[in-house]
């Protein structure tokens, strides 16, 4: 691991700000500031992190699933892509992958998944470990913000790699992520929703979903170059769009 760690060094000073534990089938939502790194730590296997982040100040300004996809000419993020709001400005970087494939468009897990993947266990058959679905989760933790279902469109599916076959079906691959990390800069004032959910198409025989450890620092300001900013032109002018919205 010593060369990987040489390459998140290059991102953040390593004085951790905070560190919360995102306990696997819980949510978490929080405000994170322009010019924080947030850094995702797998701690086991089949880890799923569904994730969708709004401009604080602007709540109606969003990730915007086929616009991140179309400017960077992908079908998934991973280092050196950005996430960007419907308005062509980038909100978050994703500086460092281990895993090296976030599907971005199966979605949140729904309740109708989750109840024929794994089963049921309600709250009052389980109290906190009840099986719970992705959009519910985020649902719960938007409310806290004035937000609800109309708000909410595609998310980052962190840790999960699908795949199509010859028919365009997508199959989830189920993978050990323990000690996995991934980290995301942040280019905006963000409000961040988080569900630790299990993927929709995970077919895996038990509901364990992994615990995922979330670490904040304070990134370093951009060099000269930067893996995402320089990856495509299309980046380029994305930040350069953010820099006018924050020098405005």
């Amino acid at each position: 691991m010593s060369d990987n760690n040489q390459v998140i060094n290059n991102y953040h000073d390593e004085k951790r700000l905070q560190q919360i534990l995102l306990p696997g089938g819980h949510h978490w939502s929080g405000r994170v500031q322009r010019g924080t790194l947030l850094q995702l730590k797998a701690l086991s296997e089949n880890a799923n992190v569904s994730m969708y982040c709004v401009n604080a100040e602007e709540k109606l300004e969003r990730f915007n699933m086929p616009d991140s996809l179309k400017a960077q000419h992908t079908a998934y993020l991973t280092a050196g892509n950005v996430l960007y709001s419907d308005l062509g400005r980038v909100m978050a970087s994703i500086v460092f992958d281990e895993h090296g494939w976030n599907d971005v468009l199966c979605g949140p897990s729904r309740p109708e998944q989750i109840i024929a993947n794994f089963g049921q266990k309600t709250f009052e058959q389980a109290r906190n470990d009840m099986y719970q679905n992705g959009i519910d989760s985020l649902l719960i933790e938007m409310s806290k913000f004035n937000l609800s279902a109309k708000d909410l469109s595609a998310t980052v599916n962190l840790f999960s790699k699908v795949t199509p076959d010859d028919e365009g079906n997508l199959t989830y691959q189920a993978t050990d992520n323990q000690n996995q990390i991934i980290e995301m800069r942040f280019e905006m004032n963000c409000l961040v929703f988080l569900s630790a959910a299990p993927h929709g198409l995970d077919k895996s025989s038990n509901y364990q979903p992994a615990d995922i450890e979330l670490n904040f620092y304070k990134a370093f300001p951009l060099n000269d170059k930067d893996i995402c900013r320089d990856s495509c032109e299309q980046n380029i002018r994305g930040f350069a769009n953010t820099t006018t919205y924050y020098a405005i």
